[in-house]
């Protein structure tokens, strides 16, 4: 067939004849929107010049273009459906690797509130486990609001310089 040998004027004219009539398979092949069809389309028409042989009658040569059409179809879900799952399992580990370090985190945190003074563990239980107020931190422990807010600043300080230097070693 010329198409097959590169005439473009004979392409140019199976595209002619034969573009609306794929386009409608591809949408009953895949039920999906216009421009997922028109991209089965082209992939069938890509195929077509590849693999096209003469055929005997236009019903011979509609036969072969739905079982080109539908391959195609079915080639392009199975490949959006690969990558779904691609991305679900990228999402997958990436929330894997995000719970490691933040377990990782949290156990830290909880190693340095060992190693901290009863008073300054205290001090950051009350205000960031338990929420409570300066006023009611420091009603509790026989300080001024200022001193709570004070101490707390620089506890937190020395927290964020710890968890830098561990990170950069």
């Amino acid at each position: 067939m010329a198409i097959a040998s590169g005439d473009t004027e004979a392409f140019a004219r199976f595209f002619g004849l034969w573009f609306e009539w794929m386009r409608r398979e591809a949408g009953r092949a895949t039920g999906r929107d216009e421009s997922f069809c028109l991209d089965v389309v082209q992939d069938s028409m890509m195929r077509v010049i590849r693999s096209i042989k003469p055929m005997p009658t236009d019903e011979d040569l509609r036969r072969w273009l739905g079982v080109v059409v539908r391959s195609c179809a079915y080639d392009r879900l199975r490949r959006e459906a690969r990558a779904r799952d691609r991305q679900r399992r990228g999402d997958t580990a990436t929330r894997t690797e995000h719970d490691l370090e933040l377990h990782g985190r949290i156990r830290w945190i909880e190693h340095e509130l060992r190693s901290m003074t009863s008073l300054n563990a205290k001090l950051l239980l009350m205000r960031y486990r338990f929420g409570w107020t300066l006023q009611q931190i420091g009603t509790a422990l026989g300080l001024k609001p200022g001193a709570v807010d004070g101490r707390l600043r620089r506890l937190i300080g020395m927290l964020r310089r710890r968890a830098r230097e561990q990170r950069d070693e």
